[in-house]
């Protein structure tokens, strides 16, 4: 990790501080699609990685918002 970090020119220390950031918020948004039964988002989720934005915009943009029931009963159907 050290050599990765001095190939980079990034402070080993700015290199931890991203993957704890990361982690975090990977963990976070997996368990909240996971509980709310998404598993197309919780495949997206675990396989993408954004430090953290894709994760941050599921939890407080793409989780809230609800889709309309198709199961609801059609007006032109008798």
């Amino acid at each position: 990790m050290n050599q990765l970090s001095f190939q980079l020119g990034i402070p080993l220390y700015l290199l931890g501080i991203a993957l704890v950031w990361s982690l975090i918020w990977k963990a976070l948004a997996l368990w909240k699609s996971a509980r709310m039964n998404q598993p197309i988002w919780f495949i997206t989720l675990l396989i993408i990685n954004t430090l953290g934005i894709f994760e941050i915009l599921y939890i407080f943009l793409f989780s809230e918002i609800k889709l309309n029931n198709r199961k609801k009963s059609n007006p032109r159907k008798k």
